[in-house]
């Protein structure tokens, strides 16, 4: 029943900027806790950023911190992954995840934790 589907990846030189999207087809997509994560070739997923319920609550990874920005508009559906200063190390396929049975504070880090999965949108920074 929960969609989610990532988009607004693409080609970017180092340093510029990209916004990725994430929209859920959900009525209660106000009660999920929301993550981003990305999976380098040759390397396993790891978490870039998650999100609680209001959107008050943040977790960076130490890689991101200070140039991404994690949002959502729940009016929307909608979570955000704004980045800047990208680097070629960015490079990645981005993923965007949803917690379905999470609480109002909870900022969701653990990878199993997420419950539905967008298909991914690429990011390719170039040096």
């Amino acid at each position: 029943q929960v969609q989610l589907v990532e988009s607004g990846g693409g080609l970017v030189q180092a340093g510029g900027s990209l916004r990725l999207s994430c929209a859920a087809s959900a009525r209660t997509f106000g009660t999920y806790a929301m993550g981003w994560f990305r999976q380098a070739p040759g390397k396993e997923r790891e978490i870039v950023a998650a999100i609680n319920w209001s959107g008050r609550r943040t977790y960076y990874a130490d890689s991101v911190k200070g140039r991404f920005t994690i949002s959502r508009d729940n009016a929307k559906n909608m979570v955000y992954l704004q980045m800047n200063s990208l680097k070629p190390e960015d490079t990645a396929v981005y993923y965007c995840a949803a917690d379905l049975d999470a609480n109002i504070m909870d900022v969701v880090t653990t990878e199993t934790r997420y419950d539905r999965w967008g298909q991914g949108t690429q990011v390719t920074v170039s040096s």
